[in-house]
């Protein structure tokens, strides 16, 4: 193998630069100021290790409307990257996973499986999350959507996996098709 097929071959590890992204918590007490935000901060800090910007946490209800609102914008609002925390429990207003579905074009249950093996190897509390993994499109500025179960742990294991791959899907992403 030639170096230039070895390094065509090789995957991306680190981002070429920084990419915009948005955190939303999904927590009725947070929103209504009842219990401080324990995963947000977290998410934001460890994504911005990763190379991907984010604002201030939003924080919304467990509402159908508010949080596809609050996805909604993210989305145009060009970031690449957006992962939700909370939501994805068994309670009737746990309702994120069927709301992010509504908005993406593909979905990656592979990696919802390999954050769900990370957070069983921690706790068999994580057995308990729904959370859905997929890409709003498939071409370039689609947004990889990332449901996080609202615990710290959840967060930390779900951003650890996707920072893995993040690189080689965004590159995917844009890639020229000719």
């Amino acid at each position: 193998m030639t170096e230039s097929e070895f390094t065509m071959n090789r995957r991306p590890t680190r981002l070429p630069e920084p990419v915009p992204g948005a955190v939303i918590v999904v927590d009725d007490r947070v929103a209504a100021g009842r219990r401080p935000d324990r995963s947000g901060e977290l998410a934001r800090t460890a994504l911005a290790e990763a190379g991907v910007r984010c604002g201030a946490p939003r924080i919304v209800a467990e509402e159908a409307p508010a949080f596809a609102a609050a996805l909604a914008e993210a989305v145009s609002g060009g970031a690449r990257l957006v992962l939700t925390a909370g939501g994805t429990g068994c309670t009737p207003r746990d309702i994120v996973p069927e709301v992010t579905r509504e908005q993406l074009a593909l979905e990656l249950p592979g990696l919802a499986t390999q954050i769900l093996v990370r957070g069983l190897s921690g706790t068999p509390l994580a057995g308990l999350s729904r959370g859905v993994v997929g890409l709003t499109g498939r071409g370039p500025g689609a947004a990889l959507v990332v449901n996080a179960p609202g615990s710290r742990g959840g967060v930390r294991d779900a951003v650890a996996v996707i920072a893995e791959v993040l690189p080689n899907l965004l590159e995917q992403l844009d890639e020229d098709p000719d």
